[in-house]
């Protein structure tokens, strides 16, 4: 299994998904054992917000993927790559991976105006 963690400073979770270029990368092995991550840093034109649907993507392959946060859109563009999104308050790569794997995820934070900004944001954005 795969899991992509957003995060730009590759040391703490981050949110805001969709603009993420930074990403932690664990292979986690059949005993549920973490590799130690891969730094993935995509150019402006692979990260999600921008990137084409449907368009192979480096991301692509991951069975999960945690942010603190993502708006609508992203998180249904994910799924239509199969890619399962997951949304934390956790702020550390490691234990949240850790949590996703024993189905323990600590729930993101309420963000009211952020969630109003993203929702506004994907009403004229391509990924609906």
């Amino acid at each position: 299994m795969k899991v992509a963690v957003a995060s730009s400073d590759f040391a703490t979770v981050t949110g805001h998904a969709g603009r993420a270029r930074k990403w932690l990368v664990f292979e986690v092995a059949a005993d549920g054992t973490l590799g130690e991550p891969v730094r993935v840093e995509l150019s402006s034109d692979e990260v999600f917000h921008y990137a084409e649907d449907g368009r192979p993507h480096v991301l692509d392959g991951v069975d999960a993927l945690i942010a603190q946060s993502a708006g609508d859109g992203f998180l249904k563009n994910m799924e239509q790559r199969g890619i399962r999104p997951v949304l934390t308050a956790e702020s550390d790569p490691v234990t949240a991976v850790r949590a996703l794997l024993a189905d323990t995820t600590i729930p993101p934070k309420p963000r009211p105006i952020g969630s109003l900004i993203c929702k506004t944001i994907d009403l004229f954005s391509k990924h609906k």
